[in-house]
């Protein structure tokens, strides 16, 4: 039963006017402070409840969980106990942390100030994909790449098209990356060159996180998606424009994406994101049976790219909504495991870049600066094509309905020099 996020309830601990962590919301992830190893936390207001904490006052007994899976440098054991273990548990800690509660004579004990506390990446990553799955997206990326009358591959509006990505090389938010270095082609007739790229992107993206799936061989359907996905988080894909276009065929890309892809510390459950389903476009063809659905699987969540110069105020450059997908976590899930592939607990499942409709709605800079003839004009006076060095780049998303906020704070990466 899910109950967390009735609008009515009220936290002892103090929420601020906005904040993306009220206790609607109650994300997990990993923290330290001080001298104190890795443990699971979960945000509330400026705070982190210490599940580790909260556990050793007897608080979390009958739920099936022990110590260990508190006291851990990963979400994935607490994982493993599956959907609604996990449901009951963030259940619990809500009405711990519901007004009139005797746990607040404890705050001191279990209560952990977030600017105090060091956060780091909440899962051990198994596998990750990185789908391709915003319509507006992909038909800008064929104008600019091919024919405007033609701009969608022919499988786009059959398959969710996606590709395995490099799970090593996704960071924890905060965590600065250098500029990537490949062979570029810059034109048709002479050879290619090596060197920093050129045209680095960010790739305004969100993942969701699987528990622990099915067998290999078996499939998971779009009915039973959802018991098998954990929760999501704001997710940048780092592209690097130039290396990209010159070896994604005819095998996608490789080192144009496999040197960063950085996500936010706070993983929101897909309970918590229960008020803010909404419907998703009509898919025109028809869709194969095994990718149809019942229900809405779309989420109204909005989402903003800002880019930070060193020294410098940052300026939003796009503001977009998760809303504006074409395929659903359920189809892409459903998609993933047809053919028998198994997922695992841990498991990244990314959107793909995020845009909308309109022009301000792109969610990266190839479409923003469209290929680099439309610059972008920061507030600092200098302009942006694609990103340059000292550049912080930041995402941020939340739902909002009936006065209750729903957040996923932000993820930001500083980009260094290359190598």
């Amino acid at each position: 039963m899910i109950r967390a996020n009735e609008a009515s309830r009220k936290s002892w601990v103090f929420v601020p006017e906005n904040s993306d962590f009220s206790i609607q919301n109650l994300p997990f992830g990993i923290f330290s402070a001080g001298l104190g190893g890795k443990k699971v936390g979960v945000a509330i207001g400026n705070q982190i409840l210490d599940l580790s904490a909260v556990e050793q006052l007897g608080k979390l007994n009958g739920l099936g969980f022990d110590h260990s899976d508190f006291a851990s440098s990963s979400l994935n054991n607490m994982m493993r106990k599956g959907k609604e273990a996990v449901r009951e548990l963030r259940n619990v800690i809500s009405d711990l942390l519901l007004e009139g509660s005797e746990m607040e004579e404890h705050a001191q004990s279990i209560l952990v100030d977030q600017l105090k506390a060091t956060m780091h990446l909440p899962i051990e990553i198994g596998d990750y994909t990185d789908f391709y799955s915003s319509e507006q997206h992909a038909f800008n990326v064929g104008c600019m790449f091919r024919d405007p009358n033609n701009a969608l591959l022919p499988n786009w509006k059959h398959i969710p098209v996606g590709y395995h990505g490099r799970a090593s090389s996704i960071i924890n938010s905060g965590t600065p990356i250098h500029r990537p270095k490949g062979q570029q082609k810059p034109n048709d007739t002479e050879p290619p060159v090596f060197g920093p790229c050129k045209l680095l992107d960010f790739e305004l993206e969100m993942a969701f996180v699987t528990f622990e799936g099915k067998a290999l061989g078996d499939s998971i359907s779009t009915a039973e998606a959802t018991d098998y996905i954990f929760g999501l988080c704001l997710f940048n894909d780092w592209s690097a424009r130039d290396i990209q276009k010159w070896e994604y065929v005819p095998l996608g890309p490789f080192l144009a994406k496999n040197f960063a892809s950085s996500m936010s510390p706070w993983i929101v459950t897909l309970d918590a994101l229960e008020p803010f389903r909404v419907a998703g476009p009509l898919q025109d063809p028809a869709v194969l049976p095994y990718l149809e659905y019942e229900g809405d699987h779309h989420l109204d969540i909005a989402l903003e790219v800002a880019i930070k110069p060193q020294q410098a105020e940052e300026s939003v450059v796009c503001h977009s909504n998760y809303k504006h997908m074409y395929w659903n976590m359920v189809q892409q899930l459903a998609h993933h495991t047809i053919n028998g592939c198994d997922i695992h607990a841990g498991d990244v499942l990314a959107s793909g870049t995020i845009s909308g409709p309109e022009e301000g709605q792109f969610g990266s800079m190839l479409e923003i600066s469209w290929k680099g003839t439309k610059p972008f004009q920061m507030k600092d006076g200098s302009e942006r094509k694609f990103i340059l060095d000292g550049d912080t780049v930041i995402m941020r998303g939340h739902g909002i309905k009936d006065g209750v906020r729903v957040g996923f704070g932000e993820v930001k990466t500083t980009v260094l020099p290359a190598k």
